[in-house]
């Protein structure tokens, strides 16, 4: 027998829900600014 490790003896890892917010953030600020102004520039041509 291997001495490795087997995917049953590992511990599962968590993340910090601070750093998954933070995460969230960098891509959603920019793409929520993205939107607004797609969205108004198609108001101004269509509307």
């Amino acid at each position: 027998m291997s001495s490795s490790v087997s995917q049953h003896d590992q511990q599962p890892t968590t993340t910090p829900v601070g750093l998954i917010a933070f995460a969230w953030a960098l891509v959603g600020v920019p793409l929520a600014y993205g939107l607004y102004n797609t969205v108004k520039a198609a108001t101004a041509l269509f509307g």
